[in-house]
């Protein structure tokens, strides 16, 4: 197996942190031209060890002073910790909720906070009046694309004057290896027909976008998908 592929497949049971973060993130903001800064747009940025070396926290702490506008995305309750740093004029979060089924999510995201604890983070922003919105995905096949999911999490973004981005999943290299234990236990079958029912050919997307669409519509929630494949 291949360093790549070994490291692939443990995605999730291991994190680099980068040290030299805050230190690099204080030269660049002297430097760069005010724009907005994602924080979290590979992965969490409340890794479980976060709460120990608190680069996040730092970072943040930096945006804040240098005034730099801030997106975050998480999923982790962790961020509360940081309410006092995130502020209306400059942040806005972003809460991915994958299913609203408890049991589903421990076996999809079995170290993540739990869906309900995620709706708290969405309601807790939007009581400070930070802008949030929610990230629906990635939507797998059969798992967690049905209807009654979509109707929670679009209810949860109109409670809170949330607006939605959704995405399905993406099989680049190495996913469908990473999922083939929980798809081989809950629905083996898919393991096989996934990359036909993902594929740019295949009317699955158009039909699951055109659901979410009208839920939103609906609801009068603002939705759309992170990425244009439709």
């Amino acid at each position: 197996m291949l360093k790549d592929e070994a490291l692939a497949l443990k995605w999730g049971s291991f994190v680099w942190a980068k040290k030299n973060l805050v230190e690099r993130l204080r030269h660049d903001l002297r430097h760069k031209k005010r724009g907005v800064v994602g924080v979290g747009t590979i992965t969490d940025p409340y890794q479980p060890l976060e709460a120990k070396l608190r680069l996040t926290y730092n970072c943040i702490e930096l945006l804040a002073a240098y005034r730099f506008p801030t997106s975050i995305q998480t999923k982790s309750t962790l961020i509360l910790r940081d309410l006092e740093l995130i502020k209306p004029e400059k942040f806005d979060v972003g809460v991915t909720i994958t299913t609203v089924n408890v049991d589903l999510a421990k076996k999809l995201e079995p170290k993540a906070s739990t869906p309900d604890a995620r709706v708290q983070i969405v309601e807790e922003m939007a009581n400070r009046n930070i802008e949030t919105w929610v990230f629906l995905g990635p939507i797998i096949p059969f798992i967690n694309d049905d209807e009654e999911n979509f109707k929670s999490i679009v209810r949860v973004a109109w409670k809170n004057k949330s607006k939605i981005l959704y995405d399905k999943l993406n099989l680049k290299k190495w996913v469908l290896e990473s999922l083939k234990p929980f798809l081989e236990k809950e629905k083996p079958e898919l393991v096989e027909r996934l990359p036909e029912i993902l594929s740019p050919k295949s009317g699955y997307w158009l039909k699951i976008s055109k659901t979410i669409q009208k839920l939103c519509k609906e609801k009068n929630v603002e939705c759309k998908p992170a990425f244009p494949y439709v």
